[in-house]
């Protein structure tokens, strides 16, 4: 039977509310990119430039400071931002073909994508509870796709196809970037992660800022009703990308974009409470379920630190008795030698001294003699 008690390790609540935070820094750069979009401001890659800019400055400075030796290869990082960029641009510009529920429902490619890739690269191991968990996740976010039908509130989209296509697209590079970044904190340094996909997403993008969106920059007019979500935006992502190693040291990729789904339920309490907006009561069934999903995949961490603990301990145990028993055998060995030694410089302290005695009475019988 299992023990909830369990559920409700620090690990967990801590992994819990990290989640939430992120969930709601994602919904405020949601609504910021929602109001550029209004002022007709359409530049992705140039809201997520000060981001990369931010990220270089600040770890940057700490890195210099530390001084110490790179811990993974400069090209790994090159690669990383590289996809880092190109998902955040794909799932920005999908918003101009396709509607919001499509983009909801297809976004979700994300988690599966992780599970396989940690499966496969990292060498996780998924229990039938962390499993069943990503289902009823999955299930909560199905039923806000429904309640968006069941109040028509879906619209198809200048071009839905291909919409759908820049989604599952920017999901799949979401999830090699976050299973990358998980990598990387486990085995590197978070402040030298944070850095280098700063510095190199910063020079891919203005690379790509100077090709694609130059002329859209060109026609802006800045305005502190413009500047105001656009460095929002920064600041809110600056946030999120902060604390998302943090997280994924702790639970994983899969547990991080779990508890991003319910950004779109922030978002419809936001839309309830800020603008006075009237939602479908499924959203409320949904933000359940996904709460609950997050709560099972999440919960029971402290019988699998036990059971980490215990092989650790029992290592250690083993360790120590083989040391004790080479002692052993070492010391037993060396007294052995030694009384070999000991015998043989006894054997050959009498002999010396009888070879010694009987020249000495050689000498003497010779001297009577003459």
């Amino acid at each position: 039977m299992m023990n909830f008690k369990h559920f409700w390790t620090k690990k967990t609540l801590v992994g819990l509310g990290l989640g939430q935070f992120l969930s709601l820094l994602i919904t405020s750069t949601g609504f910021s990119s929602s109001e550029l979009a209004k002022k007709g401001i359409n530049a992705p890659t140039s809201q997520s430039f000060l981001n990369y800019v931010l990220l270089t400055l600040v770890y940057g400075g700490v890195m210099l400071y530390r001084r110490q030796a790179l811990k993974a290869k400069w090209y790994y990082y090159v690669v990383l931002g590289l996809v880092d960029v190109e998902a955040n641009y794909l799932v920005v510009k999908a918003y101009q073909y396709t509607s919001i529920t499509s983009i909801m429902l297809l976004d979700c490619w994300s988690i599966p994508s992780v599970m396989l890739l940690t499966y496969i690269f990292l060498k996780t191991k998924y229990r039938f509870r962390k499993v069943a968990g990503v289902v009823v996740c999955v299930a909560g976010l199905v039923m806000v796709v429904f309640s968006d039908v069941h109040a028509g509130d879906r619209s198809g989209g200048s071009n839905p196809r291909k919409g759908d296509l820049l989604v599952i697209a920017g999901a799949t590079l979401y999830a090699i970037s976050n299973v990358s970044e998980e990598f990387l904190v486990k085995n590197a340094d978070r402040v030298e992660l944070m850095s280098f996909l700063g510095l190199f997403g910063a020079i891919i993008s203005a690379i790509q800022i100077s090709i694609v969106e130059r002329n859209e920059l060109k026609s802006i007019h800045w305005t502190a009703g413009a500047a105001f979500p656009f460095f929002g935006f920064s600041l809110a992502m600056f946030l999120f990308y902060s604390f998302v190693p943090v997280l994924l040291k702790m639970t994983g990729s899969t547990m991080l974009n779990l508890s991003l789904l319910t950004s779109d339920m922030w978002a419809v309490i936001i839309r309830i409470f800020a603008y006075h907006e009237k939602v479908d009561w499924m959203y409320f069934l949904a933000f359940f379920a996904v709460t609950i999903g997050l709560i099972i995949y999440s919960g029971g961490d402290k019988d699998d630190d036990q059971s980490r603990a215990d092989v650790a301990e029992r290592s250690k145990h083993f360790d120590k008795e083989a040391g004790s028993n080479n002692l052993n055998r070492a010391t037993m060995a060396g007294s052995s030698k030694t009384g070999e030694t000991s015998r043989h410089d006894l054997t050959t302290s009498f002999v010396g001294r009888d070879t010694m005695e009987n020249n000495s009475i050689g000498n003497d019988v010779e001297g009577k003699k003459s």
